[in-house]
């Protein structure tokens, strides 16, 4: 089941030791001279891709591997090949999100809306995962693609979303990340079925069974995914999310920095009063409500959701357009993910090599005991002599969030995701380096010509004006170029930080939610249970 990745509750007692996931003992990441070759996939198809298909260009680049187009060398037929580094799967966790995935792609049934697995191998070097090929793009950019955009439209999107997470529900899987990137469209015809495309962080689940590790992304996750207390609710929400940025073109929840998207989530204020509100039908809105409600005990099911007069009646839904405004909204919405992605991108193609160096060194240095683990007092000392001034309480919030097995120590591999959280939270080295990427000329900021080329990819000769709307959204003081304090305020506003490092993201957001309760913003005392 893969269930190291995540920690069903009961009653709320002390985490009793379990086995430590994010423990680097396997070969690539020992450092102890084992020999031990990693096996990753239970029962994979082969282990010699090259002699069924042939990797073309590359179609998308990941935190761990790249897609690539893949052809089968006895039928021509073309797939979608996801290779991922053996070197990047730097621990058990990782492994384990790898394995699950395909697991969970093999296990669900055939369904029009959900990429089909073809085959999988494995060889010394890394992991492929051949899929079907989906060339129509995301949902976001067909949609302001094919031109006139109705409620009509946002309905049937959300009957197909709602649909897959019924069937995920039906056969015991929670998708745990249900965003607009993760839908493509099978081909460019206005008829194209949208298909589910990412099982990265989805988890096998019973009936009743909590978990409380926080994964997904901010704009998406539900509050009591930040309470760290949830079930399968958390997709309907998130499918409500979608939903309403699908009908307005902005999110719900929204705010410039992640604590704060994560306050206004707890709060779950929805606001119905901006354009294109007005025109959009009580029953939509409804809906939305219902998706949103932050109560997971009174929000509708999956079915309970395609049950609702709104999709009953989804070809009925007004085919009224709901303006320009949503689409430019849209339109921008995904470039400045594009945007975000590509900073990311570059911040974790060094995270693994760099953010590892030296730390090793780092831990043996505090294990004055040579015990393996290292205690609160150890890792304050520690962090002091290497000029590391870290306040107590924030020391105790990021102990407390690394130590996986509740042991109240550190091992290794615990302590490697304190080290990248500290760097992150105490300076903006990575940051800088994404600036730069950007900052072609090196003048110290970001001209619309460098933010332009950044996008090129992902823009045509009509996105003039989205670009001209990012850089009036990021530019704050309005001199016409992005700063990096500029750059580094847009980065940190509900960015998805597991692009850059899935483990980094587990820390961070678990971080965040025991800051939440610090102020009380969160009130735990067995809510819910």
């Amino acid at each position: 089941m893969g269930n190291c990745c995540t920690a069903p509750s009961g009653s709320k007692t002390k985490k009793k030791n379990k086995p430590n996931p994010f423990a680097a003992d396997y070969s690539v990441n020992q450092g102890h001279g084992a020999t031990t070759k990693l096996h990753v996939l239970k029962d994979p198809t082969g282990r010699d891709i090259s002699a069924r298909y042939e990797l073309g260009r590359e179609l998308g680049r990941g935190e761990f591997g790249i897609t690539y187009l893949a052809t089968d060398l006895a039928t021509g037929e073309r797939f979608a090949c996801k290779s991922i580094s053996k070197k990047k799967l730097r621990t058990a966790v990782d492994i384990e999100d790898v394995r699950r995935e395909v697991d969970i792609m093999k296990h669900l049934p055939e369904h029009p809306n959900i990429v089909t697995l073809k085959d999988t191998y494995e060889d010394d070097s890394a992991v492929h995962i051949v899929m079907e090929l989906c060339e129509g793009g995301e949902l976001f950019d067909q949609i302001v693609a094919r031109g006139h955009y109705t409620e009509r439209a946002a309905a049937a999107v959300t009957r197909t979303i709602v649909e897959v997470v019924q069937m995920c529900h039906r056969h015991g899987v929670m998708h745990r990340d249900l965003k607009p990137e993760n839908f493509l469209f099978a081909n460019k015809k206005e008829t194209s079925p949208l298909k589910a495309i990412d099982f990265g962080l989805s988890v096998f689940f019973k009936p009743g069974e909590r978990f409380t590790e926080i994964v997904g992304s901010p704009y998406y996750m539900a509050p009591e995914v930040l309470k760290r207390n949830y079930g399968p609710e958390v997709d309907v929400w998130s499918a409500g999310v979608i939903l309403y940025i699908l009908l307005c073109g902005v999110p719900p929840f929204w705010a410039e920095t992640e604590q704060g998207v994560a306050q206004a989530i707890i709060r779950s204020v929805i606001d119905f009063k901006r354009d294109p509100w007005q025109k959009v039908s009580d029953n939509a809105k409804d809906l939305v409500k219902r998706m949103l409600d932050p109560d997971p005990k009174r929000r509708l099911t999956a079915q309970e959701v395609l049950d609702h007069p709104w999709l009953q009646n989804a070809k009925k839904a007004p085919n009224v357009s709901l303006g320009e405004t949503v689409k430019a909204r849209l339109k921008q919405f995904s470039l400045m993910n594009k945007l975000k992605k590509k900073a990311l991108r570059v911040i974790g193609e060094h995270l693994s090599v760099e953010e590892v160096a030296g730390i090793k060194e780092a831990f043996q240095m505090m294990d004055t005991g040579k015990k393996g683990q290292i205690n609160l007092e150890e890792l304050r000392a520690g962090l002091h002599k290497i000029g590391q001034k870290v306040a107590d309480v924030d020391l105790q919030i990021i102990m407390e969030a690394a130590d996986v097995d509740g042991n109240g120590t550190l091992n290794y591999g615990e302590f490697v995701a304190v080290s990248v959280h500290l760097k992150k939270m105490t300076n903006d080295e990575h940051l800088h380096r994404a600036f730069s990427f950007f900052d072609r000329d090196k003048s110290g900021y970001i001209e619309i010509d460098e933010l332009r080329d950044a996008l090129n990819d992902d823009i045509d000769s009509s996105s003039e004006d989205v670009v001209i709307a990012i850089m009036h959204d990021v530019d704050t003081d309005k001199d016409g170029r992005i700063s990096y304090e500029e750059f580094a305020t847009m980065m940190k506003a509900g960015t998805d930080w597991r692009k850059a490092s899935r483990q980094y993201s587990r820390e961070r957001f678990n971080s965040i939610s025991l800051k939440l309760m610090q102020d009380e913003s969160l009130r735990l005392a067995n809510e819910g249970r």
